[in-house]
């Protein structure tokens, strides 16, 4: 029997273990049914925003905030490589599986190997079609075989939610006894707090030993004065050192407004978001990634279990055919970074191989990065034109610009492992 129910108390229930031009493309490629609509969704702290001087503006049918008062994006984005940076990121949904059979169920969706992963650790992922496509990228974290903590998309909500529910629909009529049991923990808030400082300020409101929770690590923590229970999550979108902090609906403002009033920390919306993730080499879904965009395609291999490759091994996961003989022979496209000289290119341009006739490929995001100064982009070009200093040419404004095959993440990342 299929079983979903929101619940706001998800995890609490767990036992705790001892501005500018950016902005402006991102919000072009918003989703015609969020741009339209006219009841967008908010977020526990969207009060708080306003409050805040907030820069308000949708996305994925929420409301969310782009900037801050007079922050500029560029000020915003270096705040966040120099010292820490504070994001709602409430709009993500947030999902927890439980039941016997929870790990095989979630490998049925995806490619990664879940039964390797140790408690409380966690893996990028995605969510596969019946043809190798993705139909969206997620965090996997496990609590234990019978337990698991998910991640996906604002933007694919819907689509998630249509998917999952039916696949487990039929798992567990074909399971029973093992059946598995699916919430979305809707009211909750998610909050990463990104940057070099980021484990100083966190840790100064916690006993738990931070230095303990490595990159892609996760633990239950009592934060603040009134200790509140939340699920911290070491990790992030930006290529720096980071927390990803889960919190109960009632407490989502009162924590946010001590974190923020933190000396080193500056509340950060969309657009350094954005400038941010490309820099370290992070995929947007509905600009980098579509349910055409295969994992091998989308330089995302790695997150295919190596030990789920072989042909006849158990629990085949989606589209895994198309896949294989993908790895096994090369994509006909792959995803990759470019340096472009001159101007910057954006999301649609035409890639061209180095004589500027043969079409190979188009950029899928594009920004001056504000941390090299630089233009810097990515996006797919055919399989043989991939290779890290390849010369291209892309078609920016009608204009052929030269641009070089750059390897990502452009800026190194800083993972605390």
């Amino acid at each position: 029997m299929l079983v979903l129910r929101s619940s706001r108390s998800a995890l609490r229930t767990l036992e705790a273990p001892s501005g500018g031009l950016v902005g402006r493309v991102l919000l072009r490629g918003l989703s015609t049914s969020a741009a339209r609509s006219e009841e967008l969704k908010k977020t526990p702290l969207y009060d708080f925003h306003v409050q805040h001087k907030a820069k308000m503006v949708p996305f994925a049918g929420w409301s969310m905030p782009l900037s801050y008062g007079e922050v500029g994006q560029i000020t915003a984005h270096n705040h966040v490589r120099n010292a820490a940076g504070l994001f709602d990121v409430s709009h993500m949904l947030q999902h927890r599986f439980t039941g016997p059979s929870s790990q095989s169920f979630l490998e049925s969706l995806s490619p990664s190997s879940l039964h390797a992963l140790t408690p409380f650790s966690s893996t990028l992922s995605v969510l596969l079609n019946e043809s190798g496509g993705i139909i969206d990228d997620t965090i996997i974290t496990k609590h234990s075989d019978n337990d698991f903590y998910v991640v996906t998309n604002a933007g694919r909500s819907e689509e998630d939610k249509a998917h999952i529910g039916s696949k487990l629909a039929e798992w567990n009529e074909n399971h029973p006894g093992k059946e598995v049991k699916w919430e979305t923990m809707d009211g909750w808030g998610l909050l990463a707090l990104q940057g070099p400082k980021a484990a100083e300020v966190l840790q100064g409101l916690t006993e738990t030993d931070l230095s303990a929770v490595k990159f892609g690590q996760s633990a239950f923590a009592e934060i603040g004065q009134g200790k509140v229970t939340c699920h911290v999550a070491r990790g992030g979108y930006t290529g720096e050192d980071g927390f990803e902090v889960s919190i109960p609906p009632e407490h989502a403002v009162e924590l946010t407004e001590l974190l923020s009033g933190h000396p080193d920390v500056q509340l950060i919306g969309l657009g350094a978001r954005d400038s941010l993730r490309l820099e370290a080499g992070m995929c947007l879904y509905g600009h980098d990634l579509d349910e055409s965009v295969s994992p091998v395609e989308a330089a995302l291999t790695w997150v295919i279990g190596k030990d789920r490759r072989a042909p006849d091994a158990p629990n085949p996961f989606p589209g895994k055919s198309r896949i294989l003989e993908e790895i096994a022979n090369g994509p006909k496209r792959r995803r990759v970074g470019f340096e472009v000289i001159g101007v910057p290119a954006r999301e649609g341009c035409k890639v061209f191989a180095a004589d500027g006739k043969t079409e190979i490929g188009v950029i899928t995001s594009g920004i001056p990065s504000p941390t090299l100064g630089t233009n810097i982009a990515m996006g797919y070009v055919l399989n043989g034109q991939h290779k890290k200093g390849t010369k291209v040419q892309v078609e920016v404004r009608r204009k052929l610009r030269e641009a070089v095959v750059k390897p990502m993440p452009f800026v190194p990342t800083k993972y605390y492992k």
